[in-house]
């Protein structure tokens, strides 16, 4: 049965390639390449759902909280029917032998609809508990999808997730900022002077970003000491790439004004490698 119209393209082939070409550029899947087909596939999976939910809500023509809410509707039928859209008629047997939850992808929607009211975050405790809805959930998802079922281990993802994320915004300031959004702390930016008109001056609060997420992740690392084989190693190379990501932020002097600090190859290969080996 083919898909019914959503009110938005479906995910073709063209689409696809753009949704690959975005993975090869973002910190999530630094992993994915050397573990085996099928839990690239499951893992692929996910972040194809999550890229497209992402997509919905910054780039959608037309009303993005419609186009997310119809999204939202399509979601539930993954669990209980037949989703329209094909990215989640991919994450149907995924879900089926994964044993996954709709509650944190449903979490990953209401990131993206909380994007279409809320542009500013006044506090750390604030934009961390932005971090709750769209970042921790991909965690959790990833250790169901490696067979990891425990409180601690989800507690510990949400640290290392909730960096990952922070370390993006300090990636993306200028990127957001053209679109409207500033994920800083206002109480920060005020505090260091900084004009959210044109963000003169942010390296500050940047380089504040950079040390809570270098923070949280060593409280994350421990992680590791919960998991084995391929997931301890996909693990592993996710906090690598948090950690090279901090590294090219630094080496850039915190200025992120003018272009992304991008992490390089042999920075997350010597952080994989440390991780891995029990250095540090």
């Amino acid at each position: 049965m083919g898909p019914a119209p959503t009110g938005r393209d479906t995910v073709g082939d063209s689409e696809r390639r753009r949704l690959l070409e975005k993975k090869r550029a973002e910190n999530f899947p630094v992993a994915l390449r050397i573990l085996p087909k099928e839990l690239r596939t499951d893992l692929g999976a996910l972040y194809d759902v999550a890229r497209v939910i992402d997509d919905l809500g910054d780039e959608s023509a037309g009303d993005r909280t419609e186009a997310l809410s119809r999204f939202r509707e399509d979601l539930v039928r993954a669990w209980d029917g037949v989703p329209e859209e094909p990215v989640l008629r991919a994450l149907v047997p995924v879900i089926r032998a994964r044993g996954l939850e709709l509650e944190p992808f449903d979490r990953l929607v209401q990131a993206n609809l909380a994007d279409q009211l809320v542009t500013r975050y006044a506090t750390q405790e604030d934009l961390e508990g932005y971090c709750v809805l769209s970042a921790n959930p991909v965690g959790r998802i990833v250790l169901r999808i490696f067979g990891v079922h425990s409180a601690e281990a989800d507690r510990l993802s949400d640290l290392v997730c909730t960096a990952l994320q922070l370390l993006e915004h300090c990636q993306d300031v200028a990127e957001d900022h053209r679109a409207g959004r500033i994920y800083l702390p206002q109480r920060d930016l005020a505090a260091f002077g900084v004009d959210e008109r044109d963000l003169a001056g942010v390296e500050p609060v940047v380089a504040k970003q950079v040390r809570r997420a270098l923070d949280l992740l060593a409280g994350g690392r421990a992680l590791l000491n919960h998991l084995h084989g391929w997931a301890r190693l996909a693990i592993a190379g996710y906090l690598a790439g948090g950690l090279a990501t901090a590294d090219a932020l630094r080496r850039a002097d915190y200025r992120v004004l003018a272009g992304t600090p991008r992490p390089g190859k042999r920075d997350l290969l010597v952080h994989l490698i440390r991780l891995l080996g029990g250095g540090r």
